[in-house]
This record gives structure tokens, sequence and C-alpha cells, in this order.
């Protein structure tokens, strides 16, 4: 019997791996995997950086915030625009993308709360809380009252609306109630950090309209968010019951945070350090698992993560400026890749195409309307009413009404919670662009510069409202009187100088010579116990120095775009409190018997001369003192690099424009300051290099000691070629002459002979001005020479002095020296020469006085600056600090050189 024969069983298909070669063998990367999503993922993030970016480079020009351009980008990627075109959202922004775009946006959304609630200092509402309370209250009830009202129509019309987008949720059934909640929320909400930005740009900071807008701004924010806070519980709760835990619950776990995490938190910051040195590694990711974790309670519970995260910012301390220094260490890539992508996802949900009728229209510019006569009725009222002046209470209300990134967030909460539909959520979204994009312009119209000093001076007593002068003498001196009194006070009184971390050696060194004789002696000090008296432990000092000589440090830190900057702007008392540069200067002029202070100012780096000056003009300064970067470059942390070459010192572009600016724009007598070992060892010092057996070159790791300066001597050598600057800068020497360690040589260098006159042709009107002329032309000087060259001594040439100038000149000269002081005329020195080469014979003179004493504290080459000549070889260094500068410079002379730029207030 035969059996059956076996049927074979089917070969089972086999799928053949992914390719693993990538676009080697074909595959395409913009084509989603949901098993490897991270390639999309980075295309998507590459083009909404790219674009954002873009579009915020001349949204900048006009002062308008990141998050302007952030979400104009993400509209014109979304539906509105560039979603026409067929195929790009399906390639670019597949849905099945979206929800991996969604959850890094979400992090980056969550860290970023937490960086708002480091950047509310609570400090300030409770030291303001009388005008933060009333402009912050009024400020937030008239925008949500008129808010409810135009909820109604909101409402009615809109609520029921599909949303055409899959990946928006439909709204959901809530009451009128809780939509006129969040509605009222949405429009009295202040964007808190994009608030401190513009404060911080327009420099209102130290203004009392800043320091109002800021107290109201953080009550506005904190009330803000707790009822958003309840709104979405509201929203997310089943029964008014459930709503109830929800906010008990909420309630319980901010006391929980408050009055036990907080201690506990601080206690450990200060075990470790972090709070005076700043967060430590292990801090920072502390703090961060903290933020996450309370996320996550808070959306577990029912309310939203981000308000976790910002509760989290919020306990964190302020004292030591660790919350300043947590945030540099988390700012750049939340503010940098994640933050963009939420608010480009805002962009891509909004669908200017649904704006398609005559009643949306008149809705979106109903809601604008209420959007800023709310805010910015009720502020102007509430700030009139704290005693500000009419025009300073309205830049107050149209700061309030500045909506910003926080009211997008706002938004997208009710868009995704349902609250919202899809055309109310596009009308709100023009809404905030139209709010934060108004109120730099119109803060900048209402509150300018010149009405902030008018203002000033007014409150001061020193003008009537109109302008005019009020004086306090009897009318007696005349203006041409006090003028001429001005011009015979020569001697430097109030000193302005900038303070910078790699100057600071030379400029104590400097300001010391200029303070005076030195400190008397009051004789050996005697034990109080001995002394035998308590009310008077110490005898009574013989003589004391008096303080003819008031010097002010100006610290400038340069406002970027990150949010720590802006911080240490609103607080920029503390920052200046414990900043190490002002400290080291302060303590210089306790040690030295000097009367300082000092201050810092956060600008952006394109306003420093701008500040410098403005400064002066406040402190009734008739000296400011500008020291040359030893790098080259506006940069001066701890590890600046040294400049390769004297060229690369004097080649950078920011530093050149900066001392130009200042130079153009002082109103008072201002010198540049170049180091070249003045006061210590030059910094072009290097250690030595070593050979160790491996044969590498190592640089000494022993460290010699830095022996103190026996011989405290300067000298200072100054050429006179006659000018408004070289008499200032004479002046100058004679003032620096009183210090008894300065010695000074004064050369008088006269011109004469054809060789000399056709060097180069004087300006007619150089030649016509008159030597009481106030407006007389600075005396041009020669221009065939560049700091970008080594040229010696005998290849540079001056400009005569015109023949009507030189008898003027001479004779300043010579009443000059006849006036000289008894105690100076053993270490002051005047001589004369004349030659057809003015500059060359002063090069020459200069290079026997100076540096010839290798052990003296430094000698220094005074000169006044002069018109910088445009001729010949291009060079900022040249125009800033001009011809004979340049030569001493470039000359072999081992010297450091002052510029001096006489003022134009006269």
């Amino acid at each position: 019997m035969s059996s059956p024969a076996a049927t074979p069983s089917p070969t089972p298909s086999i799928t053949p791996p992914p390719p693993q070669g990538g676009v080697l063998e074909g595959m395409n990367p913009s084509k989603y995997n949901k098993n490897d999503p991270i390639t999309v993922f980075i295309i998507q993030a590459f083009i909404i950086i790219v674009f954002c970016r873009l579009l915020h480079y001349p949204l900048s020009r006009l002062r308008q915030p990141r998050v302007i351009a952030e979400v104009i980008g993400g509209i014109l990627l979304g539906p509105s625009v560039m979603g026409r075109i067929g195929g790009f959202s399906d390639s670019i922004f597949p849905k099945e993308s979206l929800p991996n775009l969604n959850l890094v946006a979400n992090v980056g959304l969550v860290l970023f709360l937490f960086l708002v609630g480091l950047e509310v200092d609570m400090r300030l509402f409770v030291s303001n809380w009388k005008v933060a309370l009333s402009v912050g209250a009024a400020g937030m009830i008239l925008p949500f009252g008129l808010g409810c009202a135009i909820a109604y129509g909101l409402y009615h019309q809109f609520r029921g609306d599909i949303n055409t987008s899959p990946d928006i949720p439909h709204t959901v059934n809530i009451t009128f109630g809780v939509y006129m909640l969040f509605i009222g929320v949405a429009m009295a909400i202040t964007a808190f950090p994009v608030l401190c930005r513009i404060l911080t740009e327009l420099k209102l900071l130290g203004t009392s309209v800043g320091l109002v807008v800021l107290s109201a701004g953080v009550g506005n924010d904190v009330v803000g968010w707790i009822l958003l806070a309840l709104c979405v519980a509201l929203v997310n709760a089943g029964s008014g019951l459930t709503a109830l835990w929800v906010l008990l619950t909420g309630l319980g776990y901010v006391l929980f945070l408050a009055y036990a995490v907080r201690p506990l938190f601080l206690w450990y910051l200060n075990r470790s350090g972090s709070l005076q040195n700043g967060p430590t590694q292990g801090v920072v990711g502390l703090t961060l698992l903290m933020a996450l974790g309370s996320a996550f309670f808070t959306g577990i519970i029912g309310i939203h993560p981000i308000f976790g995260g910002f509760l989290i910012g919020l306990i964190c301390p302020h004292e030591g400026g660790f919350a300043i220094k947590m945030t540099e260490k988390v700012e750049d890539l939340v503010t940098v890749l994640l933050l963009p992508l939420y608010f480009a996802l805002s962009g891509l949900k909004t669908n200017i195409g649904l704006l398609n009728s005559g009643i949306v229209w008149a809705y979106v510019i109903g809601v604008i309307a209420v959007a800023f006569s709310g805010k910015i009725i009720g502020g102007t009222l509430a700030a009139r009413a704290c005693g500000m002046v009419w025009r300073e209470s309205l830049t107050v209300g149209v700061l309030m009404s500045c909506k910003g990134l926080v009211e997008l967030i706002v938004l997208n909460i009710g868009l995704s919670a349902g609250i919202l539909s899809e055309t109310t959520f596009t009308i709100f979204v023009v809404m905030a662009l139209v709010t934060t994009f108004a109120t730099t312009p119109l803060t900048s119209f209402l509150y300018p510069a010149s009405y902030q000093k008018k203002l000033e001076l007014w409150r001061r007593g020193e003008i009537d409202w109109d302008g005019n002068l009020l004086s306090e003498d009897d009318g007696s001196l005349d203006h041409d009187t006090i003028t001429a009194d001005k011009l015979n006070a020569t001697e430097v009184h109030k000193l302005l100088v900038y303070l910078r971390l790699d100057s600071l050696p030379s400029l104590f060194t400097f300001i010391s010579l200029l303070g005076g004789n030195g400190t008397t002696s009051s004789g050996p000090k005697v034990h109080p116990r001995k002394f035998g008296k308590a009310e008077e432990p110490y005898p009574p000092s013989a003589t004391s120095r008096s303080k003819s000589l008031e010097v002010h440090g100006l610290r400038m830190v340069e406002l970027s775009q990150r949010t720590s900057s802006v911080m240490k702007g609103s607080e920029i008392e503390e920052f200046a409190y414990r900043d190490a540069i002002v400290n080291a200067f302060r303590t210089f002029g306790q040690l030295n018997d000097l009367a300082v202070s000092g201050n810092v100012s956060i600008v952006p780096e394109g306003s420093f001369a701008e500040s410098l000056v403005s400064k002066a003009a406040d402190q009734g300064s008739d000296f400011v003192l500008i020291p040359w970067s030893e790098s080259g470059s506006m940069a001066e942390e701890e590890n600046a690099l040294l400049p390769s070459s004297s060229e690369d010192r004097f080649s950078g572009v920011a530093h050149n424009r900066f001392v130009s600016d200042a130079f153009a724009t002082a109103t008072c007598d201002m010198a540049v300051f170049v180091n070249r070992g003045f006061g210590g060892p030059s910094r072009d010092v290097r250690a030595p290099l070593l050979r160790i057996q491996s044969g590498l070159s190592i640089r000494s790791s022993r460290d010699p000691a830095l022996l103190p300066v026996a011989d405290r001597s300067h000298h200072v050598f100054m050429p006179f070629f006659g000018g408004k600057d070289d008499r200032v800068a004479l002046r100058f020497v004679l003032q620096l002459a009183r210090n008894p360690n300065v010695t000074a040589t004064i050369l008088y260098v006269g011109s004469h002979g054809a060789d000399a006159k056709s060097e180069i042709s004087v300006p007619a009107e150089a030649a016509a001005a008159t030597p009481a002329s106030p407006k007389s032309p600075r005396l041009p000087l020669s221009p065939r020479f560049t700091l970008h060259g080594d040229k010696s001594a005998s290849e540079v040439v001056a400009t005569p002095l015109p023949e009507t100038n030189v008898e003027h000149e001479h004779q300043f000269f010579n009443t000059q020296r006849a006036s000289l002081a008894l105690e100076l005329q053993p270490r002051v020195l005047f001589e004369e020469v004349s030659t057809k080469h003015p500059l060359k014979e002063a090069i020459s003179h200069a290079q026997k006085e100076v540096g010839k004493s290798a052990k003296n504290a430094g000698d220094l080459i005074v000169v006044g600056r002069g018109i910088p000549s445009g001729h010949g070889v291009s060079s900022e260094a040249k125009k800033n600090l001009g011809a004979v500068a340049e030569a001493c410079i470039t000359g072999d002379i081992r010297a450091s050189v002052l510029v001096i730029q006489a003022g134009k207030k006269f």
C-alpha cells in the first residue's frame, strides 16, 4: 500500500532589512520613518531655526523681539503661505512627524517657563508693593472686564466652528463662564520677559517708568499664571467637585514648595557653595530634575505641566546672583533650539485664510482695540494716581499692553485644551503680534531720551516746565562772565573712567598719580587702651589731604539677546554691588585716600560710547579717561586672547568704532590711554619656553614672584605743537607733575623753512581762524605714516602751524612756563626747538627722554589728538589717535601714550 506523497510546505516570505547605507542605497532622508524620526526632525528644526533667524535680522533693525520673527516664520511655513505649495507640508511637515516635533517643543516650553520663573524677582514687587499693586491691579481689572464683554460675542460666533486641521483638537463643550475666564486672562496678561527686554534696550530700567512697569509686571505675571491654571483646571475637570479638588491640590503643592522644598533647597545651595560661587554641575542637574518633576506633578493633577516648571523657577533664590548664573547655564539651548520650535508650531497652527469674512475682521479689530484700550487706559490712570505726569503714565500703559510670547503660550494652551477654535486662535495671534510690534515704537515716541532729560531737570528744579533755566543767583553774573570762569577752571576735578578688567593695573597707577601728593602720614598708631581714651581711640592726624579729585568708574557690560543679560539689567543695583571690577575700584579708592564711586551699565555694544558720554554729562565730569583694549577687542574676559602683534591690538573694528564715537560725541575733555607697561610689567611679556625629555616645548610651570617696584618715579614727555588739544594736554601734564613721583619735559616744537610748510597744505579755514574763536578747527597733522608699518623716526613728518597761530601758541607756552609753581620747578623742564621736520624732531626727543630707566614705574608720552588724517593708508586707529600718537606708538619708544582731545562745551 503506497503512502500519499507529502506536499511541500510553502516557503515563508522574508522581509529584507531596511537599507543600512542611507542615501548611498537610495534612501529618501525627507521620508518619515517612525522607527528613526531623528532625520526628519533635524530637517524641520534646521528649516525653522534658519528661517526665523533670517526674518529676525530685518525686524531687529526695528527693535522687535525675536518672538515676532518666530511666529511670523511659523505662519509663513504653515498653511497660510508655503503650505499652499503642493507637497510642501507633506514633505517637510508630515502629519506623522508633528507629535515628535510637538514633544520636543513642549519640553522646551517647560524649561522656558522655568527661566521665566527665574526671571521674576518677587523682591521687586515687595519693595514697591503700593505702586505695583495699584498699577498691576488696574492693568488687569479693566482689560479683564473688557475681555469678558467681547467674550460673549466670540463665544456665540465661533464656538460652533469645526477645526479643519486634523492635528488640532476640536473644541470641547464648556460653559460660557469658563470661556469668559479664559478670554479675560488672555486680555489681562502681560509678557514680562519681553517687557524686561524692551525696558533694557530702551534704557528705561533706571527711570521711574521702568521701576513702575517692572514692579507691576511681576505681580501681573504671577496672577495671570494663577488664573490660567484655574481656567485649565476647570476645563480638564469632569465635574465641579473634581475642579475643586484640583485647585486645592494645586494650592497645597504651592505651599509645599514654598515652605518645605525651598528651605531645604537653600540649605543645600549654601552647603555646596553654589549660592556664593554659582551653581555646580550637580546643582544644575538637581534643579532641572526638580523642574521636570514639578511639571510632571502639575500635569497629572490636571494643571498644565508648564506651571510646574514656572513654580520651581519662582522658588530659586536671587541672592548672590544664583538665578542669573542658573539662567546662563540653560538659556542658550532653550532659546536657540527648543523655543523657536514651539512658536513656529504656533504659526503652523495659524491659518490666516480663516480670516475670510467681514464679521471675522470686525472681531480682529475689536480684539486689538480691547487689548490696547484696556491695558493703556487702566495702566495710565493708575500711574497718574501714583503721582506720575500724564506722558509718563501713558508710557506705562503702553508698556503694560505688551503681550509677546506669554500671550502665545496662553493661546496655545487654550487651543490644545479645546477652549479656542482655530479661527479664534488666529484672531488672537494677530492681536498678540500687533500689540507686541507696536510697544517699542510707541514707547520711543512717548518717552524719548530728550523728554527724560527734561523731566529730570524739571524735578530737580533746574528748569521750569517750558524748559527755561531757573537761576539761583541774583543775575549779577552774565553769561560771558560765567563762560570765562569755566574756561579758566582748567584743572581736572571730576574724572570719569571706563573700567576694563585688562586695564585695571595701569588705571590704578594713573589715577593715583593724578589724585595728589600722596597720603600725609598721621604718625605712629597707639593702642586704644594705652592711649587711654575710649571715645578717641587714635590721636588726631596733623594734616589730611584735600579731596580735590572725584573719580567715578563706569563698567559697561554688553546687553546681548540672552535672558541672563536682561536679568542683570533688571537687577542692576545688586549686580553692581557684587561686581568684582567695581569692588576692586572702590577698594583702591579707599586705600589711596581718593573719593571714588562706581557703577555698572548694561547696554548694547553699539551704545557704549553714548552711555559713556551720557554718564559724563550726568556726573558733571570734566575729563573722561578711556583705556585702549589690551587685546584689541571689546571683550574683557579673563581668557581674552592677547594680540599676536601690535597691529592686531589696534585693528579691532568694534573697539575702534567705540573710541571714534566717544571722541565724536564727547562734550568734555577726553583722553585715550594706551598702556605699554605703565605701573607694572607689560602684558606682552610671556613665560619662557622650556625643553623637556619628550621633546615638546612647554611653558614654565614655575611662577616667579613679582618684586615690588623700587623706583616709583614716572617721567612724562609732551611735544607741544599748538592747538586746542595741545593746550589742554599741557595743563593736564602740569597737574600730573604735582605728584612728587612725576617729572616732566614739555617741548615746544616750532617749524620754519619752506620744506616744513610745503609738507601738507593748511586748510583755509584753519589759517583764517583766530585763537579766541571757540570754533577754531584743530590743526591738521601729517598723514604720511601708519600703525600698520615699521617706520623709523626719520620717515615721519608733521604739519607746521598756520602763521596766524604761531605767535598765540608761543605766547601760551611762555605763559605756562613763567607761571610755573615753585614746587614744580625742580621737576618740570620747558624746552623749545625749531625745525623743518617738527614731528621727526619730537620723536627724536622722545626717544632720548623716556624709557631710559628700566626699573621705574613706567614713563608716559602725552599728546594732543589733533585732526585725524584721512589720507594715505586707511587705518581706523590712526584716525582715532592722531598722527603724533601713532608715531609715538610705532616708534622704538618704551612708554605709554595718552591722547587728549579738548571738549566741545564752549
